[in-house]
């Protein structure tokens, strides 16, 4: 490894955020959300550390297969379910759970010879307009599912679009109740936010996902400070050069900051190609040597700069952390205008990875 940028996956943060969310879900199963190759943590890393979850939810057949393949044998569901009537055979083949939200995959299951029945997630549209039924079409689709040969278990699946409030989830739970009236069905409804902080969602299995890598589902991670959830992923460099200015100097592309006076800056090998966010202004938090200040100017393909004026010690060889257990990466996304969810999933190929 010859450029100093590194992602660090911590696999003992990950068991404990599992743990956190266990003991929030109460009684509820859980199924541990491993979509986007693990919110980037890279699924084959990481899932033998979640293996005292009660099942794995995310949207690529490929990586069902892998973990059927690790020797994972409890169950998987498949999220958006399948996306071709082709797929039915490997969904059977690898004993997978799969939603079904349209009536073509109703359809198609109707028609699939299957050597046993599958089980089955029925995604309700309570008001987020993705996928689903509408609330006045489950009961219809229900009564279709049930009566196939093919069908096995049923649980009924909705999703929160802003579970952060009790007021975000009041609507859409009425709903649902009134949908389900008369179903004597599982249910799956809560997501992260819903898991932490609205036990009335928790039902038969609760859906975490990115608070099991220890980033907040609001965005904000004082939400989640006394929680016991802990980052997973640290991502570090070094400061590979320096530059001193003068009063308006200009740093990077645009020249969109310049120097007030005389300033000393550093030049950390990181940038957008890296997973970095490009749109992360002056000023995001960023530590070197142990000591937090910002950056300045724009993120550049392969580099950032950075104002060395709280840490005069730093040159050459300092250590850089992007975001991990200082730099919160809620509040690296905060400052660029979006989520920690991109961040992670954002992280590129060329940069190395270790697990500790």
């Amino acid at each position: 490894m010859s450029r100093p940028i590194l992602a660090t996956i911590n696999l003992a943060a990950l068991r404990q955020n599992l743990a956190v969310a266990r003991q929030a879900a109460g009684g509820s199963r859980l199924w541990s959300v491993v979509k986007a190759n693990a919110y980037g943590h890279g699924i084959a890393r990481v899932w033998q550390s979640l293996v005292e979850t009660d099942g794995f939810a995310l949207l690529n057949l490929e990586e069902a297969i892998l973990l059927r393949e690790q020797g994972w044998k409890k169950p998987i569901l498949l999220l958006e379910g399948f996306f071709h009537q082709d797929e039915l055979a490997m969904i059977d083949q690898y004993r997978l759970t799969t939603s079904v939200h349209s009536n073509w995959q109703i359809q198609a299951l109707a028609k699939a010879k299957l050597s046993a029945p599958l089980d089955i997630y029925l995604k309700m549209n309570s008001g987020m307009n993705r996928l689903g039924f509408p609330p006045d079409q489950v009961h219809n689709a229900w009564q279709k599912l049930r009566s196939l040969d093919n069908v096995g278990e049923m649980t009924l699946m909705a999703h929160f679009a802003d579970a952060e409030t009790s007021e975000g989830i009041a609507g859409p739970l009425q709903r649902i109740e009134q949908a389900a009236e008369g179903l004597n069905c599982a249910r799956s409804l809560a997501n992260s936010a819903a898991t932490l902080w609205h036990p009335q969602t928790h039902h038969d299995w609760v859906r975490p996902g990115i608070i099991l890598y220890g980033a907040s589902p609001s965005g904000q991670w004082q939400d989640i400070a006394s929680s016991g959830l802990q980052p997973v992923m640290t991502m570090t460099s070094q400061v590979i050069g320096i530059q001193h200015l003068t009063a308006g100097s200009a740093v990077g592309y645009g020249g969109q900051y310049r120097a007030s006076g005389e300033q000393r800056i550093g030049v950390v090998a990181c940038g957008y190609a890296d997973g970095y966010p490009r749109h992360a202004p002056t000023g995001t938090p960023i530590l070197v040597d142990g000591v937090m200040t910002q950056t300045v100017g724009r993120v550049s393909m392969d580099m950032i700069t950075v104002d060395l004026t709280p840490c005069p010690q730093a040159g050459i060889g300092s250590q850089v952390e992007l975001w991990g257990n200082n730099v919160k990466i809620d509040d690296v996304a905060a400052a660029a205008g979006t989520v920690g969810y991109e961040l992670m999933c954002a992280l590129a190929p060329r940069v190395p990875v270790i697990v500790e």
